[in-house]
């Protein structure tokens, strides 16, 4: 059996709205057309969380460098471009009270492009 297409952000607005007005679970399963487990789930997460908005796909992960530590992170490669990753990740730690791991960096200067030319990039 196949996965069924999600729900719209309306239709969940529409279970919260049923719930809340006292409507059943089956009656607004029936309202929304989506399975009972779906109505509970969704109206258990809008109780909890406050909102029925999914993070959109793909992008589920907090950044761990914000702008402000691309730009310090970019910063430390131009100063030493022969240094390693580990060599990176350790400088940019020192400076900064969140701790990024050499994977993160090396990501960083990957899709970031920090440097001018990749052939000169220590990632």
């Amino acid at each position: 059996m196949g996965k069924r297409k999600d729900l719209s952000e309306f239709d969940k607005g529409r279970i919260v709205m049923a719930r809340r007005l006292g409507q059943s679970i089956s009656k607004t399963a029936a309202l929304v057309r989506c399975s009972r487990s779906a109505v509970v789930s969704i109206y258990q997460k809008w109780s909890k969380e406050g909102t029925v908005v999914n993070l959109r796909q793909g992008h589920w992960r907090l950044r761990v460098i914000d702008a402000r530590g691309e730009r310090r992170l970019a910063s430390v490669v131009r100063s030493n471009r022969r240094a390693t990753v580990a060599q990176i990740a350790q400088e940019v730690n020192a400076g900064s009270d969140r701790k990024v791991s050499e994977y993160t960096v090396h990501r960083n200067c990957v899709w970031g492009c920090i440097a001018a030319d990749q052939s000169e990039c220590p990632c």
